[in-house]
């Protein structure tokens, strides 16, 4: 059991942060459970792209990716990501932390507060994650996080050359 405080913060992403945006997701283990549009390998470019893509004053609409920083280092992003046409009340939500950080919690709080910042943000009621039938860690944090498992969509996606089930979870705004 977790017994110590897990401390962090999410904040932009900034270009300072390129160094260990780059050598952090450059983790094959990371890219296996993301869909293909995250890269592997992670290059200086495809940092720069992020970030930018990301950064608060390039977009006109509240922050929605964040870094999560602990020990004064960015070691992973989260987002939320608003649905449109009659999705439009949905948000999706996506996250991945640094290999060195996993079994400490960090995730599980940093969804409460993404969720919490998404209801309080944007005009929706529902906010679902998905994740590989084969992740079995992130499935501990959305259900640790108060996410339900709401669908299995069986071998719905295909990566690395095999057909894997997909699993996803929700939560409907309190």
């Amino acid at each position: 059991m977790n017994t110590h405080k897990v401390n962090f913060t999410l904040r932009p992403w900034n270009l300072d942060d390129l160094d260990n945006l780059v050598k952090f997701a450059n983790n094959k283990k990371i890219a296996d459970n993301l869909t293909d549009a995250f890269p592997h390998p992670y290059s200086r470019e495809d940092g720069i792209a992020y970030i930018t893509a990301w950064n608060p004053d390039s977009l006109h609409q509240p922050g929605s990716v964040f870094a999560v920083e602990t020990d004064g280092i960015a070691c992973g992003s989260i987002g939320i990501f608003p649905q449109t046409d009659v999705y439009r009340k949905n948000a999706e939500m996506g996250y991945w932390l640094a290999e060195e950080y996993w079994g400490r919690g960090i995730m599980t709080e940093a969804v409460k507060r993404t969720i919490e910042y998404g209801f309080k943000t944007f005009d929706i009621s529902r906010i679902f994650a998905r994740s590989f039938s084969t992740n079995l860690a992130s499935q501990r944090v959305l259900e640790k996080a108060g996410m339900k498992l709401e669908a299995k969509l069986e071998k719905s996606i295909i990566k690395n050359g095999l057909y894997l089930d997909e699993f996803i979870y929700s939560i409907i705004e309190p």
